[in-house]
C-alpha cells in the first residue's frame, strides 16, 4: 500500500541558478569522460559519480519546478 504526502516548499526566486560548483561539475565530467573511454573507476570513484550525478538531477529538477512556479505566478 502506497501513500502520497503533499510537500509545500517555498522555493528562493534565485533557486532557477542552482549548478553544480563548476569545480564540482569539471570532477564529475572527469569520472564520466573516463567511464565513456572505457576506463574502470573505482568503487570509490564509482559512488562520487552516481552521487554527483543525483545532486545534479536533483538541482535540475528544482529549477525547472523553480521557472515553472516563476511563470504561474
Amino acid at each position: 500500500m502506497s501513500q502520497q504526502i503533499l510537500i509545500q516548499l517555498e522555493i528562493p526566486s534565485d533557486l532557477v541558478r542552482f549548478r553544480l560548483p563548476e569545480g564540482v561539475e569539471q570532477r564529475l565530467q572527469y569520472l564520466l569522460d573516463r567511464q565513456d573511454q572505457g576506463e574502470k573507476l573505482t568503487p570509490a570513484e564509482r559512488m562520487e559519480a552516481e552521487g554527483l550525478v543525483n545532486l545534479s538531477e536533483l538541482l535540475s529538477l528544482l529549477r525547472l519546478r523553480a521557472e515553472r512556479a516563476a511563470r504561474e505566478s
